[in-house]
């Protein structure tokens, strides 16, 4: 397994994500999964790579390794297309979560192919920039039907590709991230 992330714990992510506590602020993000996922499974083959995704490094990474599965996290849009992007062309499958900010009730979630997707900007978005790369489909994507509530947007100082966001609830990351884990294990298993 490949986990891939530059961030470190902000306050804000407290209340959302599992490495984030009072007591780890500003410590390593794909450190603290590393940790906890060895501690799940010691004889877990776990590759960590703490940068943020840019384009290029991105290319040589998707070019250098085979992967069974991609599953595409990334909350910035243009690193988040190129993955996909990287991913399809290379042949590997690839499980991606849109806009989970702004939203509150995850019986709105839904996974189906991007081209089927309704209702999410960032979707919409990573559609019709997919399709004039030639990807209109191939993609599953874990999105919900819920329109964002306007009141969360929040603008931001634009570091790592990522001018705005929409706060978001406590449960519905975990809720796309369960989402995405069943697409890639129920793929997995079907493939077998």
């Amino acid at each position: 397994m490949t986990i891939i992330d530059g961030d470190t714990v902000d306050i804000s992510n407290v209340n959302r994500q599992l490495p984030a506590t009072q007591l780890n602020v500003g410590e390593s993000k794909a450190k603290w999964m590393e940790q906890r996922l060895l501690a799940i499974n010691p004889a877990l083959k776990l590759h960590v790579i703490q940068e943020f995704l840019a384009p290029l490094p991105m290319t040589a990474l998707l070019a250098e390794q085979h992967f069974d599965y991609v599953v595409d996290c990334i909350d910035s849009f243009t690193p988040k297309l190129h993955l996909i992007e990287g991913a399809v062309n290379r042949g590997f499958p690839v499980a991606s979560s849109m806009g989970a900010g702004g939203k509150v009730d995850p019986t709105q979630i839904r996974v189906g192919d991007i081209s089927e997707t309704r209702h999410c900007k960032l979707a919409k978005m990573v559609r019709k920039r997919l399709r004039r790369r030639g990807i209109a489909k191939g993609v599953k994507a874990v999105y919900s039907l819920e329109l964002p509530m306007k009141e969360s947007l929040m603008l931001t100082d634009g570091k790592n590709y990522k001018k705005s966001a929409y706060g978001t609830m406590s449960f519905l990351p975990a809720a796309f991230g369960c989402s995405c884990a069943s697409v890639v294990i129920n793929d997995l298993l079907a493939a077998e």
